[in-house]
């Protein structure tokens, strides 16, 4: 549906639209911004000790807040937005809010989930767009690092085809999945299996 769009922009319905634009606007964001980050960063990260451990912490937090987020839309009906309803400043947002997951310890989906439910987007639309934002980035982020060592054949070709076939019939899973159990209880056991970890660790 999304590339439809993009190859006939102007006879798409305004919704497509909008989840087009959506996806542009974090794919630039985060790619340019991620970039800056990790160079920073990779200067950085040497003055900084336990920082780790404190980054394992800081994603635990976010998934707890993300757990409590989605029991509480469970319980809500009515005022939640979906994915056709995205607009410009959910892109920037969730944008920059992708942007951090350059940094190690920083869960993508955690982010953009946490953000969108932020935003007041329902569970499953909020899973739904993260998974989506997942797929122009990371398939622009491996053709820039790798670009020096990417031969264009037949059977890179197919890889990246079947890459993304795979993806698609994962999410779908992973979508039809989340539908028949509460997501935050996934969310909560990730979070203090984290917090284990850093004191196990420690």
């Amino acid at each position: 549906m999304l590339l439809k769009t993009l190859v006939n922009y102007k006879k798409a319905g305004e919704e497509d639209k909008r989840l087009l634009i959506f996806l542009i606007i974090t794919t630039l964001i985060s790619g340019s911004l991620g970039y800056v980050i990790s160079k920073i960063f990779e200067q950085a990260s040497s003055g900084f000790e336990n920082f780790g451990k404190f980054i394992t912490i800081f994603v635990a937090v976010l998934l707890l807040i993300t757990a409590f987020l989605l029991f509480r839309s469970k319980n809500q009906t009515g005022a939640l937005r979906t994915e056709t309803e995205v607009n410009k400043k959910d892109g920037v947002i969730l944008g920059l809010a992708q942007a951090l997951a350059v940094l190690p310890g920083f869960s993508r989906s955690g982010l953009t989930v946490s953000s969108l439910l932020f935003r007041k987007f329902n569970d499953i639309s909020a899973l739904r767009l993260s998974f989506l934002m997942s797929m122009p980035i990371i398939l622009a982020g491996n053709l820039v690092m790798n670009l020096d060592k990417f031969n264009f054949s037949s059977y890179s070709l197919l890889g990246v085809l079947v890459a993304f076939i795979v993806g698609l019939a994962s999410i779908s899973f992973f979508l039809k999945l989340v539908k028949k159990i509460n997501f935050g209880i996934f969310a909560l056991i990730f979070a203090f299996l984290m917090i284990f970890s850093v004191f196990i660790k420690g």
